[in-house]
């Protein structure tokens, strides 16, 4: 099956043809600040301009963005891509250690950066091949102007520096490397994610056809409060939403909910792209549930687990569906959603067009349906391996082409997919496995309880025993969490240990981190 119109052979290509088609419409708002197609398309030639004839940067060479959501980020990604460039998404909270790690791994020679990150990359430059950097402050776009730093090209200097200079043709085909998205390290060291020009463009068409009349053209306004560098946010904002002429409004820090619920205020907006975490904090925001919700139709959730009680609440308070979909870095995301308007809460839909989907067990045979096994994946997303670790690639790729998600799945009676839950993140209660998603589940179900995550400890009589930390809204009686959970699970699920927290560890995505809690 094919995804890609033809003519287009790269991710630069599919950039031109949008630039081509919207002009005048908002493109991307940030900080106040809306610009144009007309404008990101100027300003991006002009920066790809300049990573091609001041920076000297060849097709193929890898860039790292390392940027929250400002502006700056649509324009150096498009840019990267129009040049003919790899890019390297890294999170900005990213520690000296884990920015030393990717960039040399990635074997990165230019970075486009936050100016307050510089101290970092100063202290570990010296062990990456990377020459040329980009500062950028983020009042730049507004000013115009980024202060001087020795060594450095300010990111709007470097745009004035590019503008009316030629592009040289790209030359990437779509078996290259668009994007590295190096995986989160939950298990063992970061490995990057080696997604081809193919496989992000098809996995953009394949998302878009299942929203289908749900994305409009030019039509829509959608609240952008994941990170770019994040897969999810790359995929869905900046292909995907920016592909049909629409306007995204980006939040720098969504963790700050007064500044959040701020920014979105004067927008009439239709949709919204977020994960369980954002939808329980920003319904118990007083102010959020005086919005306009009048033109509100599409909310995605990715990345982690939906709950119930989230899905309930924010259709209480706003009157839209949650659109539960499911992926990894390795698929450049989306395996399977929801289709909008018809979603069944506590599944995350039907595979994809063109996605095969199966469940296996640990001898690589596939189940029937109804029976839980490892999700196996076989699609046009699925990477080309992970960067330069072949071995690494042979522990999750079958013979057969398909890949192992590492997630325990079921295949549900009408085709919908249930995830269970990470094969990593089970414990194992006197030889019965426990599924932390389902009894964090029971939890948020609790009138006093809106997060909750649960891990397995040692225990001397059963190997493991079951522990759950819960942020509460109101004090409340461990008896009685007991007694919640018992009317719901079978004896050896229920929490042997409740820890009530101000909050749960989480990632800057917003997932709750157990392994922070286990350790």
């Amino acid at each position: 099956m094919k995804f890609i119109e033809k003519g287009i052979n790269n991710l630069g290509d599919f950039i031109d043809n949008v630039f081509n088609k919207y002009n005048s419409q908002p493109a991307f708002s940030c900080l106040g600040q809306t610009l144009s197609f007309t404008e990101l398309d100027q300003k991006s030639n002009a920066l790809a301009c300049w990573f091609q004839n001041e920076a000297g940067l060849k097709s193929g060479d890898r860039i790292v963005i390392q940027l929250p959501n400002l502006i700056q980020y649509p324009i150096a990604a498009y840019a990267a891509a129009r040049a003919g460039l790899t890019i390297v998404n890294t999170n900005p909270l990213y520690t000296e250690r884990e920015m030393s790690h990717q960039f040399t791994d990635s074997g990165a020679k230019a970075i486009v950066i936050l100016a307050d990150l510089l101290p970092k990359l100063d202290a570990i430059k010296h062990n990456t091949q990377i020459e040329t950097v980009i500062v950028t402050g983020a009042t730049d776009l507004l000013t115009g102007k980024t202060e001087a730093v020795k060594g450095c090209t300010g990111f709007s200097q470097a745009i004035k520096l590019g503008t009316g200079k030629t592009l040289t043709p790209r030359t990437q085909q779509l078996d290259d490397i668009s994007v590295l998205q190096y995986t989160g390290g939950t298990t063992g060291v970061s490995k990057g994610a080696a997604l081809s020009h193919s496989n992000v463009l098809s996995n953009a068409t394949q998302t878009l056809q299942l929203l289908g009349e749900h994305c409009g053209d030019g039509s829509e306004t959608f609240i952008s409060p994941l990170p770019l560098y994040h897969i999810y946010a790359f995929s869905v904002n900046m292909l995907i939403f920016f592909s049909k002429g629409n306007l995204n409004v980006l939040i720098p820090n969504p963790r700050d909910m007064d500044a959040f619920v701020n920014a979105i205020k004067p927008f009439q907006f239709t949709g919204f792209a977020g994960l369980n975490t954002l939808f329980v904090g920003l319904c118990q925001h007083p102010e959020f549930k005086h919005l306009d919700f009048s033109k509100f139709h599409l909310t995605l959730s990715g990345g982690t687990a939906l709950t119930h009680a989230a899905a309930n609440t924010w259709k209480s308070v706003t009157g839209c569906n949650i659109t539960e979909g499911y992926g990894l870095s390795e698929t450049a995301p989306v395996l399977a959603f929801n289709k909008p308007g018809a979603e069944m809460l506590g599944s995350v839909g039907q595979p994809l067009a063109g996605t095969e989907i199966e469940m296996r067990d640990e001898n690589g045979k596939t189940l029937t349906i109804g029976e839980e096994g490892e999700l196996c994946a076989k699609g046009p997303q699925i990477m080309t391996g992970y960067w330069k670790r072949p071995e690494e690639t042979a522990k999750v790729m079958y013979s057969d082409g398909f890949f192992r998600t590492g997630d325990v799945g079921v295949i549900l009676p009408n085709g919908n997919i249930k995830i269970v839950d990470r094969l990593k993140d089970m414990v194992i209660v006197s030889g019965f496995n426990v599924y932390p998603n389902e009894i964090e589940e029971i939890l948020t179900g609790h009138p006093s309880i809106i997060e909750a995550a649960v891990v397995g400890e040692p225990d001397d009589k059963t190997g493991e025993r079951v522990c759950a930390y819960i942020v509460v809204t109101s004090p409340v009686d461990e008896a009685d969490i007991i007694a919640h959970c018992k009317k719901e699970l079978t004896p050896y699920k229920v929490p042997k240990k409740i820890v009530v927290l101000d909050e749960l560890p989480k990632s800057t995505v917003g997932k709750i981190l157990r392994r922070e809690l286990r350790d």
